[in-house]
C-alpha cells in the first residue's frame, strides 16, 4: 500500500452528502478500506431565519457546505490498481470529477492538494465546528430588533453599533421607560419585522 494523499471530487451542486455516503458504501461492498482513508464533505452549522407555522418568525441553525460542489477524499491513488480507483471514483453517481489544474489532459492522474491546503480547508471547518454557530444575518445600525435569548429577552431595541468581527452588537433596550445601553451576541438576536 502506496501513500495516502488528499484529491478533490467536482460534484454535483447538492449532492455532496449523498456522494459521500455512496463513496463509503462502495468502498466496504467492493473491500477497498486499505487504500481509503477519510471521506470529508465540510460543512458549517448558520443560523437562518424561518417563518413557523403560527407566522412567527425564528432562527434555525442549519447545516451548510462549507466547499459546495467538491468532497474531499483520502485516497492512494500511486498503488497499482489506481486506474481503477480513478475510474471508480468518477464513475459514482453525481461525480463530475476530479478537480484539475488549468490544461491538464483528463489522461493524467489527478494532482493531490498540498498538505498546507489540506490543514487549510480542514482547520476552518474544525475552528467552525468549535465556534459558536455562525450567523448569516446582516445587521445594520438603526435598525429594530427583538432580544430572544438572556435576560433581555422579549425586549425590543435599537442596534447602536455592529461589531461585526465579534459579532456582537451594541443595543438600546427600553427598560421601565429608560433607555438603557446592552451588549448582545448575534445569536441572542433577532429582526423585528
Amino acid at each position: 500500500m502506496g501513500e495516502l494523499k488528499w484529491y478533490i471530487l467536482r460534484v454535483v451542486s447538492g449532492k455532496e452528502r449523498s456522494v459521500k455516503e455512496y463513496l463509503e458504501k462502495d468502498i466496504v461492498i467492493n473491500n477497498l478500506q486499505e487504500y481509503f482513508g477519510q471521506i470529508i464533505n465540510p460543512t458549517e452549522k448558520v443560523f437562518q431565519i424561518r417563518k413557523a407555522k403560527d407566522g412567527k418568525t425564528k432562527k434555525v441553525a442549519v447545516e451548510r457546505n462549507y466547499l459546495p460542489g467538491y468532497v474531499l477524499v483520502h485516497v492512494d491513488l500511486d498503488s497499482p490498481n489506481s486506474g481503477e480507483l480513478i475510474h471508480q471514483l468518477i464513475n459514482l453517481p453525481n461525480v463530475i470529477g476530479f478537480l484539475r489544474v488549468d490544461g491538464q489532459p483528463l489522461t493524467d492522474k489527478p494532482l493531490p492538494m498540498r498538505d498546507s491546503e489540506v490543514a487549510r480547508i480542514l482547520g476552518k471547518v474544525e475552528a467552525a465546528d468549535q465556534d459558536e454557530v455562525r450567523d448569516d444575518t446582516q445587521f445594520m445600525i438603526g435598525e429594530s430588533i427583538k432580544v430572544m435569548e438572556g435576560p433581555f429577552a422579549g425586549f425590543s431595541g435599537t442596534i447602536e453599533d455592529n461589531q461585526e468581527e465579534k459579532k456582537k452588537l451594541s443595543v438600546i433596550v427600553k427598560i421601565f421607560g429608560r433607555s438603557t445601553p446592552v451588549e448582545l451576541n448575534y445569536s441572542q438576536v433577532q429582526k423585528e419585522e
